[in-house]
């Protein structure tokens, strides 16, 4: 097939719907849906439809972009108020759980190259080895658990996105190093790895919080009279802080982050719409994302490093991740075991380790071939044992509760972030109608108003004659979630929402 736009647009719209069917599939079923789209990568790549794809620059470009705009929309969906609790917490194990996760990873494959025949890699590959899969990842297991109907208790949830919004720069500082340091012919002294670590992290982190109060501070000032493009002026900051973040050598990473954090609690027009903007790009990335990176691999090659593979994998899964966790979070005595044993499980490794699996690629370091599948092998591994048995897990665990599935809204109304007034969507049963079928006669509290109704296919705004019927669907404004409460409790509904 020749290579022209038609085509191309021809190809990615068909692996785009591939995706979304395979997506649609694994989420009834509580598998990752990054799993599937790695998946459809490879049954199309070269050795599956003979789709060929073997830059590894390329698709290192295409990481780094959906990675800004990943890491953006996580820290733009990330509540001061719900990670100030655990923030402590969060960062100790962004950073001392990553090192450690690399420390017990390398020695385990150091030692399987002096046990392992044909397996021989010197100690700083295996050091590198260790740190390109010492990042988690986060995507799927919070797809898995809204697909189950899985609430966390604890600040779990908080705690685990904000370890894993935070932890790629250390795996990305590590991973870069270690690279300078094989690559290197002469001797690459400690102490200056270390300044040029502690200096990529202070200044992303400086960097991601002063642009992300610009931006916070532009979207006020300006008046774009056109509003759809509100959205794009905060993309433009996005890829913006990351590549000034890069040009003056900080960690663009941790600054999208931070960045994207900022913006995400400042107040500015059109917030719902920029943050749905940013989700339904978050996905679009991830998508091309990994099919990317599943076009790239050539599965053929994973089968000669399975063994070693899985042996890592396993040993990452049962002892380094445990491990690394269990050391990290010791001075949090209140902190329960269930929840340290279920933060150590939540290890999936994703779309980032891929990535990073590039660069060695890319430097030209030897067997590097060889690290980039057996990173990807651990990664299909993960997703395999770990995603698929989050819920399992959590349930056992007890530190989950059951969360009711809520339908579709039939009427897509939403207050802003100001606004205090609570909103919901009730049914009528023949209990709410227990006291007459008109709306005065309906034992509605001072506080609550029903300013619409829903039935059949037919919208209209009820008055006080107005006849309810068993079966509508009432949109009710209260003042506040207590109010909202007695109507629910008033009307014979279950209150608990």
């Amino acid at each position: 097939m020749a290579i022209t736009a038609e085509n191309i647009l021809l190809i990615g719209s068909i692996l785009l719907f591939f995706s979304l069917l395979a997506g649609k599939t694994g989420y009834k079923f509580g598998v990752p849906t990054l799993l599937l789209f790695l998946f459809v990568g490879m049954i199309f790549g070269s050795e599956g439809m003979g789709l060929q794809f073997s830059n590894p620059k390329t698709a290192q470009f295409i990481g780094v972009v959906a990675l800004c705009v990943i890491l953006f929309s996580g820290g733009m969906d990330t509540r001061y108020e719900e990670i100030k609790p655990i923030a402590a917490q969060g960062v100790i194990l962004a950073t001392l759980g990553v090192l450690l996760t690399a420390i017990f990873t390398s020695a385990f494959i150091y030692a399987l190259t002096r046990i392992i025949p044909g397996f021989d890699l010197p100690l700083p590959v295996c050091l590198l080895l260790g740190s390109i899969m010492s990042s988690t990842d986060s995507a799927s297991v919070f797809a898995i658990l809204r697909s189950k109907g899985l609430k966390l208790k604890h600040n779990l949830r908080p705690l685990l996105e904000l370890e894993s919004g935070s932890n790629d720069p250390m795996a990305y500082m590590l991973t870069i190093t270690l690279i300078q340091v094989i690559m290197t012919t002469g001797e690459l002294k400690f102490w200056k790895v270390v300044l040029m670590f502690f200096y990529q992290m202070i200044t992303g982190g400086l960097a991601g919080y002063l642009l992300g109060k610009l931006c916070a501070l532009l979207m006020k000032k300006f008046n774009i009279e056109n509003d759809s493009l509100y959205p794009i002026l905060i993309l433009a900051f996005c890829f913006f802080i990351y590549a000034f973040t890069d040009l003056v050598k900080g960690n663009g990473f941790l600054a999208v982050y931070i960045g994207g954090l900022v913006i995400g609690n400042s107040r500015f027009v059109h917030k719902k719409s920029v943050k749905n903007f940013f989700d339904g790009l978050s996905w679009l990335s991830q998508i091309i994302m990994f099919l990317a990176l599943g076009l790239l691999v050539n599965p053929s090659e994973l089968w000669p490093i399975a063994g070693v593979g899985l042996l890592i994998g396993i040993f990452m899964i049962i002892l380094a991740r445990p491990l690394a966790i269990l050391l990290s979070l010791l001075p949090f005595s209140r902190m329960t075991m269930q929840s340290r044993i279920f933060t150590s499980w939540v290890g999936l490794r994703g779309a980032v380790p891929i990535i990073f699996a590039t660069y060695p690629l890319v430097s030209g370091v030897s067997q590097a071939n060889i690290l980039f599948n057996i990173v990807f092998f651990i990664t299909i591994l993960s997703l395999l044992i770990q995603g698929t048995s989050i819920p399992w897990v959590a349930r056992k665990l007890h530190v989950s509760v059951p969360q009711k599935k809520t339908a579709r809204s039939e009427f897509e109304m939403e207050f802003s972030e100001d606004i205090k007034s609570a909103m919901s969507e009730v049914i009528v049963t023949e209990e709410s109608l227990r006291f007459g079928n008109r709306m005065t006669e309906i034992p509605l509290p001072d506080k609550t108003l029903v300013v619409m109704v829903k039935r059949g296919d037919s919208f209209f705004i009820p008055r006080g004659g107005t006849e309810i019927h068993v079966g509508d669907k009432l949109l009710i404004i209260s003042d506040d979630e207590k109010a909202l409460r007695e109507t629910y409790e008033n009307l014979g509904l279950d209150s608990d929402i």
